[in-house]
Protein backbone atom coordinates (compact mmCIF):
# COMPACT_ATOMS: atom_id res chain seq x y z
CA UNK A 1 0.00 0.00 0.00
CA UNK A 2 1.55 3.66 -0.95
CA UNK A 3 2.38 6.24 1.61
CA UNK A 4 0.56 9.02 1.72
CA UNK A 5 1.88 11.04 4.29
CA UNK A 6 5.60 10.07 5.48
CA UNK A 7 7.11 11.43 8.42
CA UNK A 8 11.18 11.76 8.74
CA UNK A 9 12.87 12.29 11.80
CA UNK A 10 11.31 14.42 13.20
CA UNK A 11 12.14 16.35 16.34
CA UNK A 12 9.84 19.29 18.04
CA UNK A 13 9.23 20.61 21.15
CA UNK A 14 8.58 23.74 23.06
CA UNK A 15 10.96 26.49 24.38
CA UNK A 16 14.73 24.64 23.60
CA UNK A 17 13.46 21.10 24.90
CA UNK A 18 12.78 18.54 22.22
CA UNK A 19 9.52 16.21 22.58
CA UNK A 20 9.84 14.29 19.69
CA UNK A 21 12.91 12.82 19.19
CA UNK A 22 13.44 11.93 15.74
CA UNK A 23 10.37 10.39 14.88
CA UNK A 24 9.30 8.46 11.79
CA UNK A 25 6.70 6.31 9.94
CA UNK A 26 4.21 6.51 6.90
CA UNK A 27 0.66 6.33 6.68
CA UNK A 28 -0.70 4.57 4.06
CA UNK A 29 -3.13 5.82 1.44
CA UNK A 30 -6.99 4.94 2.16
CA UNK A 31 -5.87 3.07 6.06
CA UNK A 32 -6.91 3.96 9.21
CA UNK A 33 -2.94 4.28 11.34
CA UNK A 34 -3.65 4.56 14.83
CA UNK A 35 -0.73 6.42 17.36
CA UNK A 36 -0.99 5.74 20.89
CA UNK A 37 1.48 5.98 23.88
CA UNK A 38 1.37 6.68 27.36
CA UNK A 39 0.87 10.85 28.80
CA UNK A 40 3.92 12.54 27.74
CA UNK A 41 4.92 10.36 24.99
CA UNK A 42 4.40 13.28 22.40
CA UNK A 43 0.92 12.54 20.57
CA UNK A 44 -0.19 16.02 20.95
CA UNK A 45 2.86 17.68 19.64
CA UNK A 46 2.87 15.06 16.66
CA UNK A 47 -0.45 16.37 15.47
CA UNK A 48 0.39 19.76 16.01
CA UNK A 49 3.54 19.47 14.23
CA UNK A 50 1.12 17.52 11.29
CA UNK A 51 -1.31 20.68 11.37
CA UNK A 52 1.14 22.97 10.73
CA UNK A 53 0.88 24.89 14.58
CA UNK A 54 4.51 23.60 15.48
CA UNK A 55 7.35 24.22 13.29
CA UNK A 56 9.80 21.18 13.64
CA UNK A 57 13.30 21.73 14.31
CA UNK A 58 14.82 18.81 11.63
CA UNK A 59 13.08 16.36 9.74
CA UNK A 60 10.44 16.31 6.84
CA UNK A 61 6.83 15.34 6.58
CA UNK A 62 6.00 14.67 3.12
CA UNK A 63 2.55 14.84 1.52
CA UNK A 64 2.24 12.20 -1.69
CA UNK A 65 5.79 13.45 -2.27
CA UNK A 66 5.25 17.27 -1.08
CA UNK A 67 6.84 18.33 1.78
CA UNK A 68 4.58 19.92 4.68
CA UNK A 69 7.27 20.77 7.31
CA UNK A 70 7.45 24.42 7.99
CA UNK A 71 4.34 25.51 6.14
CA UNK A 72 1.40 27.40 7.87
CA UNK A 73 -1.63 26.05 8.86
CA UNK A 74 -3.60 27.30 6.16
CA UNK A 75 -1.30 25.89 3.29
CA UNK A 76 -1.41 22.48 4.84
CA UNK A 77 -5.38 22.72 4.80
CA UNK A 78 -4.98 23.67 1.43
CA UNK A 79 -3.53 20.89 0.22
CA UNK A 80 -5.90 18.19 1.89
CA UNK A 81 -4.94 17.90 5.75
CA UNK A 82 -7.97 18.38 7.58
CA UNK A 83 -7.62 17.92 11.71
CA UNK A 84 -10.96 17.51 13.99
CA UNK A 85 -9.53 18.26 17.17
CA UNK A 86 -9.84 16.61 20.82
CA UNK A 87 -12.30 19.95 22.06
CA UNK A 88 -15.28 19.81 20.53
CA UNK A 89 -15.05 23.04 17.40
CA UNK A 90 -18.79 23.22 15.92
CA UNK A 91 -20.20 26.78 16.45
CA UNK A 92 -22.72 26.02 18.50
CA UNK A 93 -24.94 29.30 17.88
CA UNK A 94 -25.06 28.08 14.22
CA UNK A 95 -26.92 25.47 13.16
CA UNK A 96 -25.69 21.60 12.12
CA UNK A 97 -25.97 22.95 8.47
CA UNK A 98 -24.10 26.46 8.58
CA UNK A 99 -21.65 24.59 10.47
CA UNK A 100 -20.51 22.25 7.54
CA UNK A 101 -21.46 24.93 4.80
CA UNK A 102 -18.47 26.96 6.70
CA UNK A 103 -16.28 23.91 6.12
CA UNK A 104 -16.05 24.05 3.04
CA UNK A 105 -16.13 27.98 3.44
CA UNK A 106 -12.12 27.44 0.84
CA UNK A 107 -14.05 25.85 -1.82
CA UNK A 108 -15.87 29.21 -2.93
CA UNK A 109 -17.89 27.17 -5.69
CA UNK A 110 -21.41 27.02 -4.51
CA UNK A 111 -22.77 24.08 -6.75
CA UNK A 112 -19.45 22.63 -5.43
CA UNK A 113 -20.24 23.13 -1.59
CA UNK A 114 -24.09 21.73 -2.43
CA UNK A 115 -22.80 18.77 -4.00
CA UNK A 116 -19.97 17.99 -1.06
CA UNK A 117 -22.71 18.12 1.69
CA UNK A 118 -25.21 15.93 0.16
CA UNK A 119 -22.50 13.53 -0.33
CA UNK A 120 -21.60 13.87 3.66
CA UNK A 121 -24.97 13.68 4.19
CA UNK A 122 -25.60 10.50 2.40
CA UNK A 123 -22.41 9.11 4.34
CA UNK A 124 -23.89 10.33 7.84
CA UNK A 125 -27.80 10.19 7.21
CA UNK A 126 -28.06 11.31 11.12
CA UNK A 127 -26.44 14.27 10.57
CA UNK A 128 -28.45 15.56 7.90
CA UNK A 129 -31.13 15.11 10.74
CA UNK A 130 -29.68 17.78 12.66
CA UNK A 131 -28.90 19.88 9.99
CA UNK A 132 -31.73 22.31 11.16
CA UNK A 133 -30.46 22.40 14.94
CA UNK A 134 -27.79 24.46 16.64
CA UNK A 135 -25.00 22.51 17.30
CA UNK A 136 -24.66 23.18 20.49
CA UNK A 137 -27.83 21.88 21.25
CA UNK A 138 -26.45 18.08 20.17
CA UNK A 139 -24.85 15.64 22.62
CA UNK A 140 -20.76 15.32 23.00
CA UNK A 141 -21.37 12.38 20.38
CA UNK A 142 -23.65 14.13 17.93
CA UNK A 143 -21.18 16.61 17.66
CA UNK A 144 -18.31 14.14 16.83
CA UNK A 145 -20.46 13.06 13.93
CA UNK A 146 -20.56 16.57 12.74
CA UNK A 147 -17.53 17.36 13.11
CA UNK A 148 -16.46 14.73 10.86
CA UNK A 149 -18.69 15.37 8.35
CA UNK A 150 -17.67 19.32 8.45
CA UNK A 151 -13.77 17.76 7.92
CA UNK A 152 -15.50 15.73 4.50
CA UNK A 153 -16.71 18.49 3.28
CA UNK A 154 -12.88 19.39 2.02
CA UNK A 155 -12.66 16.36 0.03
CA UNK A 156 -9.29 15.57 1.97
CA UNK A 157 -6.32 13.83 1.60
CA UNK A 158 -6.05 12.74 5.55
CA UNK A 159 -8.20 13.37 7.99
CA UNK A 160 -6.24 13.89 11.48
CA UNK A 161 -8.12 12.71 14.36
CA UNK A 162 -7.58 13.71 17.69
CA UNK A 163 -8.72 11.54 20.48
CA UNK A 164 -12.03 11.59 19.09
CA UNK A 165 -13.25 9.27 21.82
CA UNK A 166 -12.33 11.45 24.54
CA UNK A 167 -15.39 12.30 27.08
CA UNK A 168 -17.89 9.57 25.50
CA UNK A 169 -19.42 6.52 26.84
CA UNK A 170 -18.70 3.58 25.91
CA UNK A 171 -21.72 2.68 23.60
CA UNK A 172 -20.99 6.78 22.24
CA UNK A 173 -17.14 5.73 21.64
CA UNK A 174 -18.45 2.61 19.96
CA UNK A 175 -20.54 4.88 17.54
CA UNK A 176 -17.44 7.17 16.67
CA UNK A 177 -15.48 4.51 15.86
CA UNK A 178 -18.28 3.11 13.78
CA UNK A 179 -18.15 6.75 11.73
CA UNK A 180 -14.53 6.27 11.55
CA UNK A 181 -14.74 3.12 9.79
CA UNK A 182 -17.14 4.11 6.92
CA UNK A 183 -14.88 7.02 6.24
CA UNK A 184 -11.96 4.90 6.13
CA UNK A 185 -14.26 2.42 3.69
CA UNK A 186 -15.54 5.53 1.40
CA UNK A 187 -11.55 6.12 0.85
CA UNK A 188 -10.42 8.19 3.44
CA UNK A 189 -6.60 8.08 4.81
CA UNK A 190 -6.66 8.63 8.87
CA UNK A 191 -4.55 9.17 11.17
CA UNK A 192 -6.06 8.54 14.53
CA UNK A 193 -4.40 9.62 18.00
CA UNK A 194 -6.80 7.73 20.68
CA UNK A 195 -5.92 6.98 24.41
CA UNK A 196 -8.42 4.58 24.23
CA UNK A 197 -5.37 2.61 23.03
CA UNK A 198 -7.50 -0.94 22.52
CA UNK A 199 -10.32 0.07 21.02
CA UNK A 200 -8.04 2.63 18.42
CA UNK A 201 -5.76 -0.54 17.43
CA UNK A 202 -8.21 -2.78 16.95
CA UNK A 203 -10.20 -0.37 14.35
CA UNK A 204 -6.97 0.24 12.91
CA UNK A 205 -5.04 -1.29 9.94
CA UNK A 206 -1.78 0.37 11.14
CA UNK A 207 -0.57 1.05 14.91
CA UNK A 208 2.71 2.84 16.37
CA UNK A 209 3.10 3.20 19.21
CA UNK A 210 5.19 6.34 20.31
CA UNK A 211 7.44 6.44 23.68
CA UNK A 212 9.41 9.12 25.51
CA UNK A 213 9.19 10.99 21.95
CA UNK A 214 10.01 8.03 19.68
CA UNK A 215 8.54 5.46 17.77
CA UNK A 216 8.54 2.34 20.56
CA UNK A 217 7.03 -0.39 18.01
CA UNK A 218 5.08 -0.06 14.58
CA UNK A 219 3.07 -2.79 12.61
CA UNK A 220 -0.05 -3.75 12.15
CA UNK A 221 -3.02 -3.11 14.61
CA UNK A 222 -3.27 -6.64 15.68
CA UNK A 223 0.69 -7.05 15.72
CA UNK A 224 0.63 -4.19 18.61
CA UNK A 225 -2.29 -5.63 20.46
CA UNK A 226 -0.91 -8.78 20.71
CA UNK A 227 2.62 -7.90 21.44
CA UNK A 228 3.21 -8.80 24.85
CA UNK A 229 5.49 -6.50 26.26
CA UNK A 230 3.45 -3.41 24.75
CA UNK A 231 0.13 -5.61 25.91
CA UNK A 232 1.98 -5.51 29.81
CA UNK A 233 2.81 -1.54 29.60
CA UNK A 234 0.00 0.00 28.23
CA UNK A 235 -3.24 -2.27 27.44
CA UNK A 236 -3.24 -3.93 30.83
CA UNK A 237 -1.86 -7.35 29.49
CA UNK A 238 -2.03 -8.61 25.76
CA UNK A 239 -4.82 -8.98 23.73
CA UNK A 240 -6.22 -12.90 23.02
CA UNK A 241 -6.97 -12.30 19.07
CA UNK A 242 -8.97 -9.67 17.82
CA UNK A 243 -12.47 -10.51 20.31
CA UNK A 244 -10.25 -8.74 22.72
CA UNK A 245 -12.52 -6.03 25.14
CA UNK A 246 -12.93 -2.84 23.13
CA UNK A 247 -13.91 0.27 25.19
CA UNK A 248 -11.42 -1.06 28.44
CA UNK A 249 -9.78 2.70 29.04
CA UNK A 250 -6.11 3.22 29.31
CA UNK A 251 -4.82 4.14 32.71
Amino acid sequence: MAASLTLDGIVAGYGGGDVLRGVSFEVPEGAITCVVGPNGAGKSTLMRVLSGLLKPRKGTVTLNGEKLAGKSPRQILDRGVVQVPQDHSLFGDMTVAENLDLGGYILRDRDLIRGRMERVYGMFPEVRQWAGRKAGSLSGGQQRLAEFARALMLDPAVILLDEPSMGLSPRTAATVFGAVRQMSAGGATILLVEQNARAGLKLADRGVVLENGVVRLAGTGREILQHPEIGELYLGGAAKGVAATENRQVR
